[in-house]
């Protein structure tokens, strides 16, 4: 397999004090009956099985539930092609997809006390604590792009958006924040 990392050129990102693109990460979009999730779970240390809407994480990884038989699996940079073959291992006689999607997507951290509403600027979702608390994720749109969003603390949210539109999605981001220190 090529490693085409050393050619990729990272997106030109809008400068906020309150977005941060993430490191490169693992991405793996697994999708699996509930029987084959949870022994893809077993394989990696995490649980797939959590409700509706909800991350797990354990240690450096995360699975983010984004449908009844689909998750977005996330780890550090150098462990997909250990997850991969974790996978392939656990499930090699198992219907299931396991797609790598480390290239297309990007990541970002939004973070402070404002950032719920800076989101709110370009995205549908009621983002209170008590309509999206902490753990909840979902895809969702963010002005014209499609993201997945996370709640990871009261005032932190991961948004997991395609590299195509991290330049257009950080843009939205800081003019929101802008128009909110303006007022």
């Amino acid at each position: 397999m090529v490693d085409l990392s050393a050619l990729r050129r990272p997106p030109i990102i809008a400068a906020s004090p309150m977005l941060r693109l993430q490191p490169p990460a693992a991405r793996h979009i697994l999708r699996a009956a509930p029987a084959v999730l949870e022994a893809a779970g077993e394989a990696l240390g995490l649980s797939l099985s959590m409700p509706v809407c909800r991350a797990s994480i354990a240690a450096t990884r995360a699975a983010l539930w984004l449908g009844p038989d689909e998750r977005l699996l996330l780890g550090e940079a150098s462990s997909a092609i250990e997850t991969a073959r974790r996978l392939q291992q656990a499930l090699q006689q198992q219907p299931h997809s396991l797609v790598d999607v480390s290239h297309r997507q990007v990541a970002f951290a939004i973070t402070g006390p404002q950032a719920a509403t800076v989101l709110a600027a370009g995205c549908p979702l009621d983002l209170d604590p008590g309509a999206f608390p902490v753990g909840m994720c979902t895809r969702t749109v963010l002005a014209k792009a499609e993201i997945v969003l996370w709640r990871r603390a009261d005032d932190g949210f991961h948004l997991e958006v395609w590299r195509s539109f991290a330049a257009y999605v950080s843009g939205v981001l800081a003019e929101a924040a802008r128009d909110l220190a303006d007022t």
